[in-house]
C-alpha cells in the first residue's frame, strides 16, 4: 500500500472515530444529564475545526428530530381534532356546572358563616387554653426558682448567712438550669456575686466585731478559769490532807499542825461549797458567743476561701496577743495589776484551745504551741524585769500565788508550763531577798525596844508566856522563888519568833511548787541561814557598833547571843517538824547559828574592851596633878574614886559573862590601866616630881587598896615602889574570879621594874 493510501486509511478511521465521539456527545445531550460542561468540553478540546463540526452533526440531528416530530404530529393530528370537537360539545355543560357549583358554593358559604364563627372562637379559645396551660407549665417552672429567691432574700435579713450560701448552690446547681432563658434568671445569676460578697464583708464584720470582744473580756474568761482551776486544786489539796493523816503523816499549814478532825472538817466544807456552787460554773461558752466565728468560718468554706479566713484570724489574733503580753508600766506596783495581766494572758488561751476543739484547722495544736512558745518567753521577760522592782514580800508572795494558779490553770489546757516553775525559782531567791530586808528591819526595831536588862518575872503566867516562846531551861532558875529574872533581855524571845515567823514566811512561797520534802527542807534551811549569817549578823555588828552602846549593853548582847545560840537546835527541830525530814539525812543542811552568833559576841568583847579602855582613858584625863605640890591633899583624888567605883560596877556585871570574857576584860583594864599611869609618871613634859605629888599619888593608890583589899604589913619601900604596890593591890583583890595566882599582877610588872 503506497503512502498516500495509507495516509488516507489513517484520515478515513480518524473520520471515522472523530463522528463516532459525536455521535456519543450528541447522545449525552439528549440524555438531559446535566451538567454537561465536561461533555461539551471533551468535543471543543478534542481537535481543531471541531466545533464546525460538531455544529454540523448537531444540526443534522435537529433536522432528524424535526421530522420525527413532523411525523408524529400527522399521525396524531385527526385524534386532536376529534378531542377538541368533543370539548367544544362539553362547553355548555361546564357552564350549567359551573353555574350550579358557584350557587351551591354561595349557599354553603351563607349556611357556614356562623359555623365558621363558632368555629374562629373555638380556634381562638384553644389558642388561649393552650397559652394559659404553656404559662402554667413555664409559671410552675419558675414558681421554685421565685421561692428559692425569695428564701434567700428572708434569710439574709435574718442573717442566717450560711443557710443563704447553700440556698445559692441549690439556685445555682438545681434551680436555674431549668428556667435559664429567661431575663429574670439572668438578673437573679448576675446578682448572687454580690450577695456572696455582702455576706463575706457582713461575716468578717461579725468576726472583727467578736474579736473585739473577746479582747475586751479576756480578762474575765480568765479570772474564771483561774477560779475554777484554783478551787478544784483546794479540794485536791483538801483531800490529799485526808488521806495523809490516815497514812499517820503530819502536815504543817501556816502556823498549826491540822489534825485529822479538822481535815475531814476541812473537806466537808469545801464539799458543801462545791455543791453550793456547781450551778454557777460558768465555762468558756457561758462567757463567750462564738457563734460568729463558727459562722464566718462555715461561709468562709463554702466559699472555698477557707485559707484566707485563716490566715486573717491567726494574724489578727497574733496581734491581739502582743497586745494581751504588753504590761502596763505601773504593774509591779500593786497585785491587781499582775492579776489583770494573768487573766488577761489565760482568756486569750483559753479561747483559743476552745477553738482548737471545736473547730477542724482554724487552729493548729501547732500553731498554739509557737504563739504559747511566743508568749512564754515574753511572759517570762516582763515577770523577771517587774518582780525585780518589788520590795515588799507580801506583794512577791502574791506574785507567786498568781504564777502558780496561772500555770496551774494552764496546764490544765494542755500548756507546757516547767519554764515559769523555773522562773518561781528565781523569783523564790527575790523573795528571800525582800523577806531578809524585811527581817532587818524587824530586828533593828526589836533591838532599838529592848531595855537589854534581864527579863523581871513576878508570877508563874509570865514564867509560862516567856518559856512558851523561848525554849530556855534552866533548873536553877525554876527553883527560884518570884520575883526573879532570866539571863536573856526581852529581844530574845521576839528575835526567836521572828526566826520563826521567817521560817513560815519563806515555806509560804515553797507551797503548791511541786518540789519533794527534801527539796522544801533544804530551801528552809538555807534562807534562815542567810537569815541567821547576813540578816541578824549585820543586824548584831551594826548595833555592837552603836557609839551610844554601853557596856552593859554589850554584856547583856553577849548573853544573849548565847542563849540564842543554844537555841539554834531547837529551830532545827522545828523545820524537821514541818517537812518531816530528818536531820540525820546525809544532804540535810545545817544551821549556821554557832558561827553567827559566836561572830557577834567576839565583836561585843572585842567593844568591851575598847569601850572599857576608852572609859579609863577618859578617867585618867581627868587626873590634875600638881607634880610640884609641896604636901599631898590628905585625901584620893576624885577621879580615881570615880574610876574604882565605875571599875566596881562593870566588874559586878561581869560576873554574868563566862569567865574567860570577864577575865580577857579585866586584864586587858589592868594592862590598860598599868600603861596609863606609866605614860602619865615618863610624860616628856613631865621634868620634876615633888615628894608631895609622890605622896598625893601614893595616897591614890592606897584609896584603891582600901576599895579591895586590906593591906599586909611590909618592909619599909621606897615611895615610887609604894605606888606600884597599892596599884597592884587592885589587881591582887580578884575584882573577876578566876584568875590562878598573880596572873592580874603581871599586867603590872613594868611599873614594878619601874619603880625598883
Amino acid at each position: 500500500m503506497s503512502a498516500a493510501e495509507k495516509s488516507g486509511a489513517r484520515g478515513t478511521m480518524l473520520e471515522e472515530d472523530t463522528d463516532q465521539n459525536y455521535e456519543n456527545v450528541l447522545a449525552e445531550i439528549q440524555s438531559f444529564e446535566l451538567p454537561i460542561e465536561a461533555t461539551l468540553r471533551s468535543v471543543y478540546d478534542d481537535q481543531p475545526n471541531a466545533h464546525k463540526k460538531f455544529m454540523e452533526k448537531l444540526d443534522a440531528c435537529i433536522r432528524n428530530h424535526d421530522k420525527e416530530i413532523e411525523k408524529m404530529c400527522n399521525f396524531h393530528h385527526q385524534g386532536f381534532v376529534d378531542a377538541i370537537t368533543e370539548l367544544l360539545k362539553v362547553r355548555t355543560d361546564a357552564e350549567k356546572l359551573k353555574v350550579q357549583v358557584t350557587d351551591t358554593n354561595r349557599r354553603f358559604q351563607d349556611a357556614g358563616k356562623e359555623i365558621i364563627i363558632q368555629t374562629e372562637d373555638i380556634i381562638r379559645c384553644r389558642i388561649q387554653q393552650r397559652n394559659i396551660i404553656t404559662v402554667v407549665e413555664k409559671l410552675q417552672l419558675c414558681l421554685p426558682v421565685l421561692e428559692m429567691y425569695s428564701k434567700l432574700k428572708e434569710q439574709m435579713d435574718a442573717k442566717r448567712y450560711y443557710s443563704a450560701l447553700k440556698t445559692m448552690e441549690l439556685l445555682e446547681n438545681v434551680y436555674f438550669p431549668r428556667v435559664s432563658q429567661y431575663r429574670f434568671c439572668q438578673l437573679m445569676i448576675e446578682n448572687l456575686p454580690k450577695l456572696r460578697e455582702d455576706i463575706k464583708e457582713i461575716s468578717m464584720s461579725d468576726l472583727k466585731d467578736f474579736l473585739e470582744s473577746i479582747r475586751k473580756h479576756s480578762d474575765k474568761i480568765g479570772e474564771t478559769a483561774m477560779k475554777q482551776a484554783q478551787q478544784q486544786k483546794i479540794f485536791s489539796v483538801a483531800l490529799q490532807k485526808q488521806n495523809n493523816v490516815k497514812f499517820g503523816k503530819n502536815m504543817y499549814i501556816n502556823h498549826d499542825r491540822i489534825p485529822e478532825e479538822k481535815n475531814e472538817i476541812v473537806l466537808k466544807y469545801v464539799l458543801e461549797e462545791e455543791d453550793e456552787n456547781e450551778e454557777e460554773v460558768l465555762t468558756v461558752q457561758d462567757l463567750v458567743d462564738f457563734s460568729p466565728v463558727y459562722r464566718c468560718l462555715h461561709i468562709y468554706s463554702v466559699l472555698g476561701d477557707e485559707e484566707t479566713f485563716e490566715n486573717y484570724y491567726r494574724k489578727q489574733r497574733k496581734k491581739q496577743a502582743r497586745l494581751v503580753l504588753q504590761p502596763q508600766s505601773n504593774m509591779h506596783e500593786t497585785v491587781d495589776g499582775y492579776r489583770r495581766y494573768f487573766t488577761q494572758i489565760v482568756g486569750f488561751f483559753v479561747v483559743e484551745d476552745h477553738i482548737l476543739h471545736v473547730t477542724q484547722g482554724l487552729v493548729t495544736r501547732a500553731y498554739t504551741d509557737e504563739l504559747w512558745n511566743m508568749a512564754l518567753s515574753k511572759i517570762i521577760a516582763v515577770l523577771r524585769a517587774h518582780s525585780s522592782y518589788c520590795t515588799d514580800p507580801d506583794l512577791v508572795l502574791e506574785l507567786k500565788n498568781l504564777i502558780v494558779i496561772f500555770a496551774d490553770t494552764l496546764q490544765g489546757y494542755g500548756f507546757p508550763v516547767n519554764r515559769l516553775f523555773d522562773l518561781l525559782f528565781e523569783i523564790r531567791d527575790q523573795y528571800n531577798e525582800t523577806l531578809l530586808k524585811k527581817w532587818a528591819g524587824v530586828f533593828r526595831d526589836i533591838f532599838e525596844e529592848d531595855n537589854y536588862s534581864p527579863i523581871p518575872i513576878v508570877s508563874e503566867e509570865e514564867y509560862k508566856i516567856v518559856i512558851s516562846k523561848f525554849p530556855f531551861q534552866d533548873p536553877d532558875l525554876e527553883k527560884q522563888s518570884f520575883p526573879k529574872k532570866f539571863p536573856m533581855s526581852q529581844s530574845v524571845p521576839h528575835i526567836y519568833i521572828q526566826v520563826k515567823e521567817f521560817i513560815y514566811a519563806s515555806l509560804k512561797f515553797s507551797e503548791s511548787l511541786h518540789r519533794s520534802s527534801t527539796e522544801i527542807d533544804d530551801m528552809l534551811r538555807k534562807s534562815t541561814n542567810l537569815l541567821l549569817t547576813r540578816t541578824l549578823s549585820s543586824c548584831l555588828l551594826n548595833l555592837i557598833r552603836k557609839p551610844h552602846m554601853g557596856l552593859a549593853e554589850l554584856v547583856q548582847i553577849i548573853i544573849n547571843t548565847t542563849h540564842l545560840e543554844q537555841a539554834c537546835k531547837y529551830l532545827e527541830d522545828f523545820i524537821t517538824n514541818i517537812t518531816n525530814i530528818s536531820q540525820e539525812t546525809v544532804h540535810t543542811t545545817r544551821l549556821y547559828g554557832l558561827s553567827t552568833f559566836k561572830d557577834a559576841r567576839h565583836a561585843a568583847e572585842g567593844e568591851i574592851y575598847t569601850k572599857l579602855n576608852q572609859k579609863i582613858d577618859e578617867f585618867v584625863q581627868l587626873a590634875d596633878y600638881d607634880w610640884t605640890m609641896s604636901e599631898p591633899d590628905g585625901r584620893a583624888s576624885g577621879y580615881l574614886m570615880d574610876l574604882i567605883n565605875f571599875l566596881r560596877s562593870i566588874f559586878q556585871v561581869f560576873t554574868h559573862l563566862p569567865g574567860k570574857v570577864a577575865q580577857t576584860a579585866c586584864m586587858s583594864a589592868c594592862q590598860h590601866l598599868s600603861t596609863s599611869l606609866m605614860q602619865m609618871l615618863l610624860d616628856s613634859e613631865l621634868k620634876q616630881i615633888s615628894m608631895g605629888a609622890v605622896q598625893q599619888f601614893n595616897l591614890d593608890v592606897i584609896q584603891c587598896e582600901y576599895s579591895f583589899v586590906v593591906m599586909t604589913s611590909g618592909p619599909p619601900v621606897s615611895p615610887l615602889k609604894k605606888i606600884h604596890v597599892h596599884v597592884v593591890v587592885f589587881a591582887s583583890s580578884e575584882p573577876v574570879p578566876g584568875f590562878q595566882g598573880d596572873t592580874l599582877q603581871l599586867a603590872f610588872i613594868d611599873l614594878r621594874q619601874y619603880a625598883s
